[in-house]
This record gives C-alpha cells, structure tokens and sequence, in this order.
C-alpha cells in the first residue's frame, strides 16, 4: 500500500502543472491577442495577466503540498 501514496502524489503534481500550463498559456495568448488589438490598454492588460498568471501558479502550489501529505501521511 505504501507504493499507491507515491503514485497518487505523482498524479497531483502531474495534474496541477499540466493545467497550470495550459492555464498559463491561454491565459498570455490571449493578453496579446488583446494587446494587438488595442495597443493603447497594453499598460492595463499586462498588469491583469500579472495578476492572473499568479493565481493560475497557486495551483500548482497547493499540488504540491497535496503531494507531500499523500507521501509522508502515515
């Protein structure tokens, strides 16, 4: 049973960051795609993916913590 804690730790981390990622991505493909189209708001828009891309970076965080209590939880 020992084995299935690190399996299921993997899996949690593997999760958070491929969404993460993808989060991530999306999230910066489509600031610039709204930098292009209004150049003048570019100040205000990256300040808001600032902000969002912190947030999306939380989860992989806490899956990583989940990941550390499923290992040494006993």
């Amino acid at each position: 049973m020992e084995g299935l804690n690190y399996i299921a730790a993997a899996i949690a981390v593997f999760g958070a960051s491929i969404g993460a990622a993808y989060g991530n991505g999306k999230v910066i493909s489509k600031t610039l795609e709204s930098m292009t189209r209004q150049p003048e708001m570019s100040g205000q828009l990256r300040g808001t993916m600032f902000i969002g891309v912190a947030l999306i970076e939380a989860v992989p965080i806490l899956g990583v913590v989940i990941a550390l209590l499923l290992v040494f939880m006993k």
